[in-house]
């Protein structure tokens, strides 16, 4: 019958594995010989409980209903690997103080992990690509060139030098990792460290490379063209699968990010989908209205009205005529601001002709109070409206 190893621990079968890590502890320090004389079989039982629940694929088969650890050469209480024989139960508390253990912020019980392989994934890159605002509207492909990592052409990866092989390393035998064993008051306490001569993968290399040194890959410059869609702005990326570093010994190659910095434009100021422009508007052509075409970032020119009577700071909004959104059709609004120009400077046949209009218009300067500018249209509407946009 297989045994109850979540009952043992007292955890639901459900149980995270930071909830089984805390079980384990709190049962451990209570029941550790120690401690405690007279508990060892159960501590025997909970550290072997641990061992299994800590192990994705050992637990899938209590799991299933079955026993990971039946057949296993048990010792006394029917639980293999923690009786006698070597630092007695000192090995089950690397698990605690070990580099690789519940304390240490590794896998569990004992180290666990064994070498690893010296074919690694490789890691992401980043490159920065500059682009002016009319590339960012309408998409562009671009030239990139990227110091990259790629597979040594010469030993495809292996990191040896002809028809040699790596050897198992002298000083691990292959583990990947060494031990010691140390004295606390709690007893003899195991630590596991990467082996420093192998680096965790447990052979070396003893006729490297010629080219790659042994490292399977080759610092080299690329040059690659990407497609940026039309819509970007400042800060966006571009991912390029499998573009970037190869790995370690050969390994898989990272991804390549292309991050967009856009370069400010001498008319348009963008906002996301949106843009700003302003226009200097002559008072005469204020008051009468008018008419003015722009070129928009991209697309054919379009016509600016401006209203008789336009007031300053009024804004003419083109709905579509903005930038693009990624990957859409939909564009943004182009905010015309009207800059009504008062002029400083008139001789004296102008100066006449406003005297004269102004006695036409009848019109005087006058205090306006709160209520009229704080209503439509009014000064103080204008400056709510105006921060409510920052």
């Amino acid at each position: 019958m297989a045994r109850d190893y979540y009952g043992i621990l007292g955890v639901a079968k459900d149980a995270s594995e930071q909830e089984i890590k805390r079980a384990y502890r709190k049962k451990a320090r209570e029941l550790h010989p120690d401690v405690n004389p007279g508990e060892e079989e159960r501590f025997k039982e909970v550290s072997a409980a641990y061992e299994v629940l800590s192990d994705p694929e050992k637990r899938r088969i209590v799991d299933a209903g079955g026993d990971p650890l039946a057949g296993a050469g048990a010792g006394a209480g029917g639980f293999g690997g923690f009786g006698g024989g070597g630092g007695g139960f000192g090995d089950v508390f690397e698990a605690f103080f070990g580099s690789g253990g519940a304390f240490g912020g590794g896998g569990g019980f004992g180290s666990g992990r064994g070498p690893r392989s010296r074919v690694q994934p490789g890691e992401p890159a980043l490159v920065s690509l500059e682009l002016d605002l009319a590339e960012c509207a309408s998409g562009v492909n671009k030239e990139i060139t990227v110091d990259t990592a790629i597979l040594c052409d010469v030993c495809t990866g292996s990191g040896a030098n002809g028809d040699t092989k790596p050897v198992t390393c002298d000083t691990c035998h292959g583990a990947g990792e060494i031990q010691a064993v140390q004295r606390s008051f709690l007893g003899q306490v195991m630590t596991v460290r990467e082996c420093p001569t192998c680096h965790g993968v447990g052979e070396t290399i003893p006729d490297p490379c010629r080219k790659c040194g042994g490292d399977g890959r080759v610092r080299t410059r690329r040059t690659m063209t990407v497609r940026i869609p039309a819509g970007v702005e400042s800060g966006m990326r571009v991912r390029l699968t499998g573009q970037g570093e190869v790995g370690p010994g050969g390994g898989p190659a990272g991804d390549l990010y292309v991050e967009v910095a856009e370069r400010q434009h001498e008319i348009f100021m963008r906002d996301k989908d949106d843009l700003h422009c302003t226009l200097k508007v002559p008072m005469i052509d204020a008051a009468l209205g008018g008419e003015i075409d722009i070129d928009p970032i991209i697309g054919d020119p379009v016509t600016v009205t401006i209203a008789p009577g336009t007031q300053p700071g009024q804004v003419v909004k083109l709905r579509g005529q903005g930038m693009p959104h990624v990957n859409s059709t939909v564009r943004g609004t182009l905010h015309v601001h009207l800059d009504v120009v008062v002029p400083s400077r008139l001789d004296n046949a102008q100066t006449e002709a406003l005297k004269k209009l102004r006695a036409d218009f009848g019109e005087q300067i006058e205090v306006v109070s709160t209520a009229t500018a704080a209503g439509p249209g009014g000064l103080f509407s204008r400056l709510r409206n105006a921060f409510a946009g920052r």
